[in-house]
């Protein structure tokens, strides 16, 4: 039965190679379509927001159908998009390809989730979710470094449609091998705006936005960074992106263990004040030393941040979790809508920085949004502290 799986995990892993290639291909697009990077780097912001904002609405529209469908639905849809991606004869049109993407991973990727969950038995569950969410994690490793290579031999179109053939692929293998499930029991519009709206849920939302904020809002505009600054050729950004990739890797186990045995709060405080220095090094390395040491610095800094950036993830979502357990799918999926509204913010706030400074200020404003996120952790944490101290 988990062996099914793997057919949506290939999906996740087409939707994530799309998804963050964009970092590698970033200043061959803006200068094909005659756009500043900045502007191109909103194509990022939109695909973000897109999704953070239909995945809840998708989720209830969906509700009442069978799952195999909508998961075929979704990435035959995705598939298409790439396709016209590929096509786009100017910015405007990529954009519009870049919304009905968002839509379609907004579509697939919580009801994958979901089905592992309920075609596994209550033992193999963890390990049926994981299967999901490993094609996001070789998509990083794997599929984004593989991107910027196929782009630099064959251009960037070519990446979208190297990601349109992994998502026939994986239609083929859903609509073959994915047993049929019923729709699952979903909770209404209200209810999921009703659990948002709780404080304690709130501040683990927020964090979730300037945390990923800061971390889009640079890496983003890392290949970039390297290229503009570095003189980076296409594979040592390659190899930048796979030096991400290995962290994250890294990151996800790392925030597992962290998750299950280490204090939340001690660690979080940890990984954000790591953070806040880790991008602050980025900026100096880039502004005082635009060299060979400074661009083994970047790379450090790419690495630690997904390392820490990623392990924060599982600790976030268990956090979620404790909250409301029988409500633990509805805040995981508010989580993944904050994770796309962190990622519009940053996108967006890199290229405001790069548009009025220049493109070496990234690191300064991911390390600004991380304090954001410190002071919220901690303020939050504090009140929490006292209400649970309070008499009652």
């Amino acid at each position: 039965m988990l062996r099914s799986l793997v057919w949506l995990s290939l999906g996740t892993f087409a939707i994530g190679t799309e998804g963050f290639m964009i970092a590698g291909i970033l200043p061959a697009m803006a200068a094909d379509l005659d756009v500043s990077v900045a502007m191109a780097g909103h194509l990022v912001t939109c695909f973000a927001l897109v999704y953070a904002i239909s995945a809840p609405l998708t989720a209830v529209a969906t509700a009442s159908l069978p799952r195999k469908r909508v998961l075929a639905l979704a990435i035959a849809a995705f598939a298409l998009a790439n396709l016209l991606a590929a096509a786009a004869p100017n910015y405007a049109w990529l954009m519009a390809s870049r919304v009905l993407l968002a839509l379609s991973a907004a579509a697939f990727t919580p009801s994958a989730t979901g089905t592992a969950a309920m075609i596994a038995p209550p033992e193999k569950r963890g390990r049926a979710i994981a299967i999901i969410y490993g094609g996001m994690t070789v998509a990083v490793v794997i599929g984004v470094p593989l991107g910027t290579i196929l782009a630099d031999h064959l251009g960037w179109r070519a990446t979208f449609v190297g990601v349109a053939v992994l998502s026939v692929l994986a239609l083929v293998g859903i609509m073959s091998q994915l047993p049929r499930v019923a729709a699952p029991p979903a909770a209404s519009l209200a209810e999921r705006f009703a659990l948002a709206r709780r404080p304690e849920v709130l501040s683990i939302l927020g964090l979730t936005v300037l945390a990923v904020g800061g971390a889009f809002s640079a890496s983003t505009y890392a290949g970039v960074l390297l290229k503009n600054v570095f003189g980076a050729s296409p594979q040592v950004i390659a190899l930048a992106l796979l030096v991400l990739g290995l962290g994250s890797a890294a990151g996800n186990v790392f925030g597992g263990f962290a998750a299950d045995r280490l204090n939340h709060r001690r660690f979080i405080m940890a990984a954000l004040v790591t953070l806040i220095l880790n991008f602050a090094a980025m900026s100096l390395a880039a502004t005082f030393a635009p060299n060979q040491a400074g661009l083994v610095v970047v790379m450090v800094t790419l690495g630690l941040w997904g390392l820490f950036g990623w392990a924060m993830t599982p600790v976030q979502q268990v956090r979620l979790v404790t909250v409301d357990p029988p409500l633990a799918a509805v805040s995981l999926s508010l989580n993944s809508s904050a994770f796309y509204l962190g990622t519009a913010l940053g996108a967006a706030a890199g290229a405001a920085a790069i548009d009025l400074a220049s493109v070496t200020a990234i690191g300064w404003t991911a390390a600004l949004f991380e304090l954001a996120g410190l002071a919220l952790f901690t303020i939050t944490a504090r009140a929490g502290r006292r209400l649970a101290l309070a008499p009652g």
